[in-house]
């Protein structure tokens, strides 16, 4: 990307930087070419005083704290939630931009909450803090933003089988052992989730809520009612973790207001930027997390007419994405361009409001 004319390169943070999701926005940083002047690791007490390499460069790893962010225009967080709330404020209240990966902020009114190229404009409202949604949601999006504009959104239904990479990089590990393990005939140990994971099916992702849904679940609903600007939209999900390393897959019905054909769903697919059709079934060609690990599309297939109406308003489908890129990582990059590209950054003004004693608040 290049910078609009005469505007300087801002200093970029990841907050979370060693963290599977950290690592990623550097990457990708570096992969599309952002125009930063600088680029700053933080990191937890823990990490601080290391170095983080990503492709080839390296970086010092500094603790976040509030005196971290003086001077930075925009920081990608990805350290958690609790994280979050202590210090995207304290962020916001020296000049910069936070764009936060967790749950934290994401159904806070006032706070935008955004898919790049779904619903950009809700970015430009922003005052210090743009929520990145939840990585399950994610990946409906652009799907479902191109239905509720051709013909309109009346229901969803979705199930989630979701990588274990979404949980961590101990997942990821513990997901190793249990492979080894069941080669070598030893026991399977089972630590981050309730129950083994290798070979296995668990039906529960973050806690379970007083509805009987789990928060996982419940993000799917809810986010998606706002970003899609539609709060009452019937919305069920049911999330299940699943032994794949990285790539979230969905299978997903939909109930439209108006009638829509499989045929006619591919092609409306196929021309939303950023969706990837794969739908010959006779050849065995469906999307698979396999395949979508390691890119930044959604993909879709196994489209068709959703058997229980007769009224050709409802469709079931299968998406995959890569839940560390799109589900995270590149979708916050992208929200960083759009803020640079349209001049949305918080910018020196605000940075000089808060060195006078009168920075803005942010609602916690």
């Amino acid at each position: 990307m290049s910078l609009p004319t005469a505007a300087p390169a801002p200093i970029v943070a990841v907050c979370g930087a060693t963290g599977l999701v950290g690592r990623t926005m550097v990457h990708i940083l570096h992969e599309r070419e952002f125009p930063y002047r600088e680029l700053r690791a933080f990191a937890s007490p823990r990490s601080a005083g290391s170095s983080l390499t990503v492709d080839g460069e390296s970086y010092p790893v500094v603790e976040a704290t509030p005196e971290a962010f003086d001077g930075v225009d925009v920081a990608l967080f990805s350290a958690g939630a609790s994280v979050s709330r202590a210090l995207a404020p304290e962020a916001v209240a020296r000049g910069c931009t936070v764009v936060d990966n967790s749950s934290a902020w994401r159904m806070e009114p006032g706070i935008p909450l955004v898919v790049a190229g779904v619903n950009d404009e809700d970015a430009e409202a922003h005052e210090g803090i743009i929520a990145n949604p939840n990585c399950s949601t994610m990946q409906l999006m652009p799907l479902f933003g191109a239905l509720r504009d051709r013909v309109g959104l009346e229901r969803v239904i979705v199930d989630t089988y979701q990588a274990v990479a979404g949980t961590g990089e101990k997942a990821v590990d513990e997901l190793e052992a249990q492979i080894r393990a069941h080669a070598e005939g030893t026991g399977k140990v089972a630590k981050v989730y309730p129950h083994v994971i290798g070979f296995n099916a668990l039906p529960e992702i973050d806690v379970f809520l007083d509805n009987g849904y789990t928060k996982e679940e419940w993000k799917v609903v809810t986010e998606t009612r706002k970003i899609l600007h539609l709060p009452d939209l019937p919305v069920s999900c049911t999330a299940v973790r699943v032994p794949v390393f990285v790539g979230h897959s969905e299978a997903v019905h939909v109930e439209t207001r108006d009638p829509i054909s499989p045929e006619e769903a591919r092609a409306l697919f196929a021309a939303t930027p950023g969706v990837i059709v794969i739908d010959e079934p006779g050849e065995h060609r469906y999307p698979l997390a396999t395949d979508a690990a390691g890119t930044d599309e959604v993909y879709v297939g196994r489209i068709r007419a959703d058997a229980s109406r007769s009224d050709g308003r409802g469709l079931a489908f299968w998406v995959v994405a890569d839940n560390l890129r799109k589900g995270a990582a590149t979708n916050a990059v992208q929200i960083a361009e759009l803020l640079l590209d349209h001049g949305w950054l918080q910018g020196a003004s605000r940075r000089a409001a808060a060195a006078s004693g009168h920075g803005a608040a942010v609602r916690a």
